[in-house]
């Protein structure tokens, strides 16, 4: 595959991952509206692994804290910060694995990747999280999280799959809703990605190992390390003006962009 394909292909991933504006979305429209080749799976495990990294990197000290408390809740003790939101994560991450395989498995994966489905999804999700991020409240903080809170954010991570919904954007959705702070709900929403990516990951894997070449692993080695190093400066930036800036840019964008995606759908 040609360097810039590869290029844009890692740029769209990086950049929209962690941003509330749908990655899986903005990669399905580009075969669509541009006529470029599509991707395949290999890629897509690439790109997800480049952006996996982006935000362990990222959010190491929090990572480390959970890592530790997967270890004691392993031993069935659940008396740290980290041992409660290891077990919240599995928690989190328990309905999207069994909603994906679900998808995968009934052939509806396929039929969700209309230019339809994701604009309907990016201008419907888009003024629900305007809406949350107006009306919720900030009391709470990424400590406060509990199993309540986990499962609530978990359910609606599973309707991420459907393309255009936005996997950050939704969950962070939830977490305004619920009451935490800006930075709060983007922080337990990248914490929540690390599980995800990895089991979505460890899907598609499985599918490209048995059609590797070392063609493909180049592509993917390459698509990686450019995804990682977007997925790092957007990662960086999103943080950063959340402390200053609402969701409201974000939210501006979906609804324009899903507004021009139902035209060219149904016109």
């Amino acid at each position: 595959m040609a360097l810039t394909h590869l290029l844009i292909l890692a740029l769209i991933q990086g950049v929209t991952e962690f941003l509330p504006i749908s990655s899986s979305g903005h990669l399905i429209l580009l075969p669509n509206l541009t006529g470029m080749a599509d991707q395949g799976q290999a890629l897509d495990v690439a790109v997800h692994v480049g952006t996996l990294f982006a935000v362990i990197l990222y959010f190491w000290s929090d990572v480390r804290v959970v890592i530790a408390g997967l270890g004691r809740l392993i031993k069935g003790r659940i008396d740290t910060q980290g041992a409660f939101w290891a077990l919240s994560l599995i928690i989190a991450t328990v309905p999207v694995i069994l909603f994906g395989l679900a998808l995968n498995l009934s052939g509806y994966n396929d039929l969700l990747r209309s230019t339809a489905v994701i604009g309907w999804t990016m201008l419907v999700f888009g003024i629900v999280l305007y809406w949350a991020d107006q009306t919720g409240t900030a009391e709470k903080r990424a400590a406060h999280w509990g199993l309540k809170d986990a499962v609530i954010m978990g359910l609606c991570q599973a309707i991420a799959l459907i393309p255009g919904t936005s996997r950050s954007g939704i969950t962070i959705t939830a977490g305004r809703k619920l009451g935490y702070d800006r930075e709060s709900a983007a922080r337990l929403s990248m914490l929540m990605s690390i599980p995800t990516i990895m089991a979505s990951g460890l899907l598609l894997g499985l599918d490209v190992v048995q059609a590797a070449d070392m063609s493909i692993a180049r592509d993917a080695g390459i698509a990686a390390v450019f995804a990682f190093l977007a997925a790092l400066v957007a990662l960086t930036l999103m943080m950063r003006l959340l402390k200053s800036v609402s969701f409201t840019p974000y939210v501006i964008y979906r609804v324009i962009l899903g507004v021009i995606l139902l035209v060219i759908a149904y016109t």
